[in-house]
């Protein structure tokens, strides 16, 4: 029996018939995600039903020198689940429960498999609320969403998925089991592991448990739509909003080519005709929740909004809310490749973080437009390219650059919600320094010494130079 083999009938006889895939033509299916422009692909897949599944196979892999790369749905944007060195694909899909739903203590405890939406279902047919809404919930997993430490269109007043993990079990690389956190809404002993597992996309261990805090379902909420025929103007207003001390559940941005894009595939009535858009809900009593509306539809008119207009109904609000979600998917039908990225500045530094991606737009000849979470500053410059031109894709490429070096100048990140995966990595440096680098590289020795969890992500070998770019 050839070597390989032989992990391969222990990986077998880990996972029940069915449960292991090995065809090159099912392989292939797990050799990228929702990334373009990364491919890999596996050795062989397989669908764990129990954490001492996924045990004995982080053991196997580990005898054996194979990576591992758990995967949920496969939804991410940032590489993070491309088996670029090969090995083991662990996929949640079947590992998918809903273990228990605490009324008592305000918690659900879930397996990593579950969607995203059935959280919310589940949760809200008993009056509870779990906020975190990645523009992907119904099909991406909660396991990916903690991986990614993901957010969502309700960050600015709810946080991100980190923000309500309260607990959490993962598989070591040596396969041993922790546990960390758990129902104590104060628990502060020791280190915060919890926190080091959310957002480590797999490379420290495989999260198999999650304990989620929830909260009271909000009884009311309102929508209402902005629109503004120039960006700085819808960027002023959003500066005014934060500045007069509203929070919103949601304060979404759609710039031109996003509106025209959503509209040609969800007709919902939106305004192509104008610059700008700000999608606005507010949630909570009845009496905030109209107070505020009518001061953000206020401050937007004092901003020049060309129009304000409250959703008629909760069932109008609920698709406009919708159609926001379409985005992605609308400004997708435009080119054969759409790379969507993931730049986060200070609030008050919005419309310069808006004017510095069109300039590099313009300055690289490439289309580029944007939309996303105005309210947390966490913007979604979307390129419309084709990968099967590398003239054009070494343009996109300056330009995503050229709108990361401008983030952080602008005080802001890399990324917001997307994770680091493959693709951030070697801007990871302009964020941490070398000193956080080093740290990075020290807890991922201490956990993983031989390196087989998620390889290639997040941790980068070397850090991109920094290119100097002149305002047009």
């Amino acid at each position: 029996m050839a070597a390989g083999e032989v992990w391969l009938r222990e990986l077998e006889a880990i996972g029940g018939p069915g449960d292991v895939v090995v065809r090159p033509g099912d392989l292939a299916a797990y050799g990228y995600d929702a990334t373009p422009g990364y491919r890999g692909v596996p050795d062989a897949v397989v669908f764990v039903r129990s954490t001492e599944q996924v045990q004995e196979v982080v053991r196997l892999a580990r005898r054996h020198r194979l990576p591992v790369i758990a995967r949920g749905s496969g939804t991410n944007l940032s590489g993070g689940t491309v088996p670029v060195s090969g090995g083991i694909v662990v996929a949640f899909a079947r590992m998918n429960r809903i273990l228990e739903i605490d009324e008592a203590n305000l918690t659900v405890t879930v397996e990593p498999g579950v969607l995203t939406a059935q959280i919310h279902q589940a949760v809200e047919e008993r009056g509870l609320f779990y906020p975190p809404d990645p523009g992907s919930m119904a099909i991406s997993t909660i396991g990916g969403n903690v991986a990614e430490n993901a957010g969502g269109l309700r960050g600015l007043k709810y946080g991100v998925t980190g923000d309500y993990v309260m607990g959490l079990d993962a598989v070591l690389a040596s396969g041993e089991l922790v546990r960390t956190g758990g129902k104590n809404v104060k628990d502060v002993a020791g280190y915060d592991l919890t926190s080091l597992f959310v957002g480590s996309e797999g490379t420290l261990g495989i999260v198999t448990r999650v304990t989620l805090k929830l909260l009271p379902l909000p009884e009311y909420r309102r929508v209402a739509v902005a629109t503004f025929g120039a960006v700085e103007a819808a960027a002023r207003a959003v500066s005014r909003i934060i500045a007069a001390r509203i929070v919103p559940a949601t304060l979404e941005f759609l710039d031109r080519g996003t509106i025209g894009a959503v509209e040609d595939y969800a007709h919902v009535g939106l305004p192509t005709g104008v610059e700008a858009m700000l999608l606005m809900a507010q949630d909570g009593p009845q009496p905030v929740v109209d107070r505020d509306v009518e001061r953000m539809a206020v401050l937007c008119r004092e901003e020049g909004a060309l129009d304000v207009q409250v959703a008629a109904s909760p069932q109008e609000g609920d698709r406009l809310m919708a159609a926001r979600r379409f985005a992605l998917s609308a400004l997708a039908r435009r080119r054969p490749t759409t790379i969507l990225e993931d730049a986060t500045v200070p609030r008050s530094r919005l419309a310069e973080m808006v004017r510095a991606i069109q300039r590099a737009a313009r300055r690289h000849e490439v289309e580029i437009c944007t939309f996303g979470h105005a309210g947390d500053g966490n913007l979604h410059p979307t390129c419309l390219t084709d990968e099967r031109d590398p003239a054009e894709m070494e343009r996109v490429e300056a330009a995503f650059e050229e709108i990361f070096a401008a983030a952080v100048d602008l005080g802001g990140t890399i990324t917001g919600e997307h994770g680091v995966g493959l693709s951030k990595r070697s801007y990871l440096g302009w964020k941490l320094g070398e000193t956080g680098l080093g740290v990075l590289r020290a807890v991922k020795q201490a956990l993983d010494p031989e390196g087989i969890l998620n390889p290639g992500k997040v941790v980068p070998e070397t850090t991109r130079r920094r290119q100097v770019v002149r305002s047009a």
